[in-house]
């Protein structure tokens, strides 16, 4: 049976290095889990094989895994995914230092981006198992949770054909990004995930070219509102818009 249980964390602000490794330890333990089953279920299938008869597959208890959606917000922090460039920083040693930011490169698709406060972070690790296997899918159904989300605000959000995340005016020189997207996948055991510009200093996106993209700009609701907004606000709504999409029971 598919366990849709979600735990939901609040991370508040959080250094990018300890969140890092909070996700890889729930992600080492999910992923260890279904290889654990896994390895059960071979173990049955040689014995039956042995003994000329069938698995009841059953009758093999399978341990059970657990997903969890995290939101967060981060220092300033620039992330270089594993498909990214590293020259799209445009900050030597000393600039990071300047702009009291740090930079890492990291185990999710994607190039780089930029993770700072009033942004939410948000890192769902799920066992996909559960909910669909359908890694396009799952991009989807993010982007549609924050698109819904921007709704809610009267802002009229959609998608750029050819790249991840959320957009405005996609159709047009006006094309402005306001939530980026990367993640990784393992044995369906997904992390990292997706950051959503609520308040955010919009200025450190100069420093870089943001996720390879060099000739359109980044924007933020503030921005787009031309006001600051809650974003304990913004965190309610999107967690609501995902629990929905993919079918949550959140704890």
């Amino acid at each position: 049976m598919k366990n849709k249980k979600v735990f939901f964390q609040d991370w508040g602000l959080i250094d990018y290095q300890q969140a890092w490794d909070k996700q890889e330890t729930i992600f080492g333990e999910t992923v260890k889990t279904k290889i654990d089953n896994r390895n059960r279920e071979t173990a049955y299938e040689a014995a039956a094989k042995s003994a000329g008869t069938t698995v009841a597959y059953d009758t093999i208890e399978a341990d059970e895994t657990f997903n969890y959606l995290v939101f967060c917000e981060h220092p300033h922090v620039y992330t270089l995914g594993k498909s990214g460039k590293p020259e799209h920083l445009l900050l030597d040693e000393e600039g990071l230092k300047e702009k009291h930011a740090v930079y890492y490169p990291i185990n999710r698709g994607g190039d780089i981006t930029y993770h700072g406060p009033g942004q939410i972070v948000s890192y769902p690790i799920l066992d996909l198992d559960n909910f669909f296997t359908d890694i396009h899918l799952y991009l989807r159904t993010l982007e549609e949770a924050v698109i819904l989300t921007l709704a809610d605000f009267g802002l009229k959000a959609g998608r750029y054909e050819g790249y991840t995340g959320v957009w405005f005016d996609a159709d047009n020189e006006k094309a402005r990004k306001i939530c980026a997207m990367g993640v990784r996948c393992s044995r369906w055991v997904t992390m990292h995930g997706l950051a959503l510009n609520v308040n955010t200093d919009l200025s450190y996106f100069k420093n870089i070219v943001p996720c390879g993209i060099d000739d359109k700009a980044v924007t933020s609701i503030q921005q787009e509102l031309g006001h600051a907004v809650d974003i304990n606000e913004v965190k309610e709504i999107l967690k609501h818009h995902i629990s929905v999409l993919f079918g949550m029971e959140m704890l």
